[in-house]
């Protein structure tokens, strides 16, 4: 939500669900891709977040009429709900989101919890 904020000066609750969705998503390809290049992973994450996107976009601005973004303006793109453009700045924004699920696994879940 907050780079939504910093891009568009505003975002929606649903952001909120949808990004922390993506984000788990990272995380877990982060795990369970250790062995893959940078550049493979960031091609699952701009699908799954591309996808992910699609999902909820059907959901709450196709289906409940919320009009929470529309990129039919913007060349290929799928029903308003995803387009090339932002598919390629989930690849980018992915390389970040594996870095920082990097950090968390090691900084923050590496250590042994006591009994």
């Amino acid at each position: 939500m907050l780079l939504e904020v910093c891009w568009r000066g505003f975002s929606h609750w649903s952001m909120g669900i949808c990004g922390g969705v993506c984000f788990l998503g990272i995380y877990i390809l982060e795990e369970k891709a250790k062995k893959c290049s940078l550049p493979l992973k960031c091609l699952f994450g701009c699908l799954f977040i591309t996808l992910n996107e699609f999902i909820t976009g059907c959901i709450v601005n196709l289906l409940l009429g919320w009009n929470v973004w529309d990129y039919s303006h913007l060349p290929f793109n799928l029903l308003g709900q995803i387009c090339l453009v932002f598919s390629l700045l989930w690849f980018l924004l992915s390389i970040v989101g594996f870095k920082i699920a990097a950090i968390i696994k090691s900084k923050i879940f590496s250590e042994k919890i006591l009994d």
